[in-house]
């Protein structure tokens, strides 16, 4: 995931709602969201690379997901892939808090990353570039290729996006939020942050939603959960921007 947006226990019938969106270079492979066959309890999508995912959730109401963290200087060589940390919490059974204390102690061994991991009972975020394990309170939040609520213009546009298509409503309407992750406008230049990249990627790389010849926003996702109901809905690009699949499970 490069775009995440989620409100925690803000809305009147969801605890946990989130808007999505994967960027990845379109030669990839990957697998779109389905209940992988070795693990039939994760619904998620895979990539069929390393065989890890970047966002997916249990049957049993087990939440995660990550973004990658950018700095273009960071030697990633012999690293190994962010993804298995998303799937290793999915398939275990340690509390969330616990499971991110264990992540931390291996942190060195990953390149920069995001990782959001929890419930509808408690949700934890934790960066192996700030080293820190947060508990996320009751709210409205965004990270993209930074920190949490680091105050970029995708994020921030993103955030009152989200306020604004919940807006004390009962019911989440979910086609607004993906005409939210579509939103392909880039950030002015003044607005641009610095991440070590040049100026024409960091234009390229503004917008939510992302189109350049090699890369760009693959999928966009949609999870609302519930104490007893999870709802999850996803969109797989083609490149040039078309839906090419669409997913959609109540369970």
């Amino acid at each position: 995931m490069c775009l995440i947006l989620f409100a925690y226990k803000k809305h009147p019938k969801y605890k946990l709602i989130v808007a999505a969106n994967r960027d990845e270079f379109y030669e990839r492979p990957t697998a779109s969201a389905y209940f992988w066959e070795d693990h039939p309890h994760i619904l998620a999508g895979r990539d069929l690379e390393k065989m890890g995912t970047w966002m997916g959730v249990t049957s049993g109401g087990r939440f995660a997901a990550l973004t990658n963290y950018r700095d273009p200087k960071e030697i990633t060589a012999e690293k190994r892939s962010r993804g298995e940390l998303v799937a290793g919490y999915l398939k275990g059974s340690l509390q969330p808090r616990e499971y991110l204390q264990e992540a931390a102690k291996s942190r060195i061994i990953y390149p920069g990353y995001n990782l959001l991991a929890g419930n509808t009972d408690e949700l934890y975020y934790y960066s192996n570039i700030e080293d820190k394990i947060q508990k996320v309170e009751p709210g409205i939040y965004g990270v993209s290729n930074h920190l949490l609520n680091t105050d970029w213009p995708k994020v921030k546009r993103g955030k009152e996006g989200l306020s604004t298509v919940m807006n004390g409503e009962s019911e989440v309407n979910v086609e607004q939020l993906f005409a939210l992750l579509q939103n392909a406008d880039p950030a002015p230049d003044e607005a641009l942050p610095s991440t070590g990249v040049s100026l024409e990627w960091e234009r390229i790389l503004s917008p939510m939603f992302i189109k350049s010849e090699g890369y760009g926003t693959r999928s966009s996702a949609v999870l609302l959960m519930t104490d007893e109901e999870i709802y999850y809905k996803e969109r797989v690009f083609s490149k040039e921007g078309n839906v090419d699949q669409e997913y959609k499970l109540s369970f």
